[in-house]
């Protein structure tokens, strides 16, 4: 880079789940990256996003929501949202605008503190759902707890103060080179995108009947130059023969739909036309074991 003033360096999102920090990497992004979904612990991965432009390298690390955890993934997912506080130029944390600060938002928040030197901003997310006295509550709630170096409160389905962040994001990056190649832009294989694509329309479909249980792996991956098109094989694994039912539905209906509607946003990640083969299967009890969980690429052993 020839700019001498560049800037780069690394951000994290931290915050309960369904706090909105997918939605808003990926409005950052401007282009779909991370899944997001009404389903509390839908983010498994620490996902890092890279968006560069001549000025600055900006890399958001996605994490999954921290929670008390009920089981060896859910110990997990918390370690990998904790871990992705180490080595960090500044932290986000998102507080739902509509959601009162409750005891999982203090929690996380005491976390930040023990975390020195590193400058942390206040997010109030999803302030299309809320009222000012209900923003103003929040950021006056948070601030009881800890002093912020900034506050922003935005939207990121409307993209309100979406560009605000960012610039309150970089001024706080030390000047720096570019860690990653400038026309990259996740540091995620592509299999495991595609795996979150389709674990994503599971969670849209089913909603709360089997959502935690799900790990999804793609098997299989070959590109057909002659008919540009992707062929995808790929397997959904739960935990009980009556989630696989649900899953596959009467006559298939369910997986039809869930492979359809995965089939549109892998297309437009893609850019050409995919096939995709759905297969469901039974793995009893994998969320209770650590080497399982890896093998699905969640957690910080993956």
């Amino acid at each position: 880079m020839d700019n001498k003033d560049f800037r780069s360096g690394f951000v994290t999102l931290l915050g309960r789940p369904n706090a909105g920090k997918s939605t808003l990497l990926n409005a950052i992004m401007d282009q779909k990256y991370a899944i997001a979904s009404p389903t509390a612990q839908t983010t498994r991965h620490r996902f890092r996003a890279i968006k560069t432009t001549d000025d600055y390298q900006l890399i958001i690390v996605d994490t999954p929501g921290v929670h008390k955890p009920h089981d060896a993934l859910g110990e997990e997912l918390n370690t990998t949202a904790l871990k992705s506080l180490e080595g960090i130029d500044v932290i986000a944390f998102l507080l739902d605008a509509h959601e009162p600060l409750g005891r999982g938002d203090e929690w996380v928040i005491t976390q930040l503190k023990a975390v020195k030197n590193t400058p942390k901003i206040l997010v109030i997310s999803k302030s299309d759902l809320a009222t000012e006295d209900q923003i103003e509550a929040q950021i006056a709630k948070a601030n009881e707890l800890m002093e912020w170096d900034d506050t922003i409160v935005l939207s990121a389905v409307t993209g309100y103060h979406v560009d605000e962040f960012i610039d309150t994001v970089v001024s706080y990056l030390p000047e720096g080179p570019l860690w990653f190649p400038a026309d990259m832009q996740t540091d995620q294989p592509q299999e495991v995108i595609i795996a979150e694509f389709i674990r994503e329309k599971i969670l849209f479909t089913v909603h709360d009947e089997v959502p935690h249980a799900i790990g999804v792996v793609v098997d299989e991956m070959s590109y057909d130059r002659k008919k540009d098109l992707y062929r995808i094989f790929a397997t959904i694994y739960v935990e009980r023969d009556s989630q696989k039912g649900i899953l596959v539905g009467k006559g298939g209906r369910t997986i039809k739909h869930i492979g359809i509607e995965a089939r549109k946003d892998l297309e437009s990640l893609l850019g050409t036309k995919v096939f995709l083969d759905l297969q469901v299967k039974v793995k009893k009890n994998w969320r209770r074991d650590l080497n399982l969980i890896r093998r699905f690429g969640y957690g910080e052993g993956a």
